[in-house]
């Protein structure tokens, strides 16, 4: 009898385990609505208020970046004006679970790619891409989820070289626990100059099309 309560409650255990890992599109519905005053109904973004395209990102990596602001691993002191305010609405969601529902409501969405806006070589760009970005980007920068690195095609250009700009300028990836952001910091660090970063853009950019 002993035993046969002790398998219950283990598997009850293992249900609410996998209950907290899928999140609920419905509820996520329903919180994502603070999110689209900023990045839109479709999740298409909003340059204006430096709110990026959504819809292209996997979900895992979308979590994983929501509960860094929710911690104060991103958008902490020394970080941009819009990281520090995505950290302020990302602590609005209750819980993890909270987390995982908008996640998994922002998974349904089909914000349209943005139109270009930086100028740059796309071609010496795919050089460097390949020397320093490729491997973990994938070579259409198409990600890799086993890495933890995000899909970057159909990014937005602007953010994408506002992002780039941060990791070099250390207002992104200098907290002790972000282990990926350190990451991108050394290799966005390896670009010799502005021209390289905006190169880069140019060409992940391109792959969008």
């Amino acid at each position: 009898m002993r035993m046969t309560t002790v398998l219950f409650a283990l598997l009850l255990s293992v249900a609410a385990g996998a209950a907290l890992a899928e999140g609920d599109p419905a509820v996520g519905k329903v919180l994502y609505a603070t999110c689209a005053s900023c990045h839109g109904a479709a999740g298409e973004g909003n340059r204006a208020l430096g709110a990026p395209r959504l819809t292209h990102l996997g979900a895992a990596y979308i979590e994983d970046q929501l509960l860094k602001f929710k911690s104060g691993i991103r958008g902490g002191s020394g970080s941009s004006t819009g990281a520090m305010q995505m950290a302020g609405m990302a602590v609005t969601l209750q819980d993890e679970q909270a987390v995982r529902d908008v996640t998994a409501y922002i998974a349904t969405l089909d914000g349209p790619v943005s139109a270009v806006t930086v100028e740059g070589n796309d071609e010496l760009g795919g050089d460097y891409f390949n020397q320093f970005c490729g491997a973990c980007h994938g070579a259409a920068a198409e990600g890799n989820p086993a890495l933890n690195s995000p899909r970057l095609a159909g990014s937005d250009d602007w953010y994408l070289l506002a992002q780039l700009d941060a990791f070099r300028a250390g207002q992104r990836g200098a907290h002790p626990q972000d282990r990926t952001g350190k990451q991108m910091r050394a290799m966005a660090g390896v670009l010799p100059d502005d021209q390289a970063v905006r190169d880069v853009v140019a060409f992940i950019r391109s792959r969008a099309e």
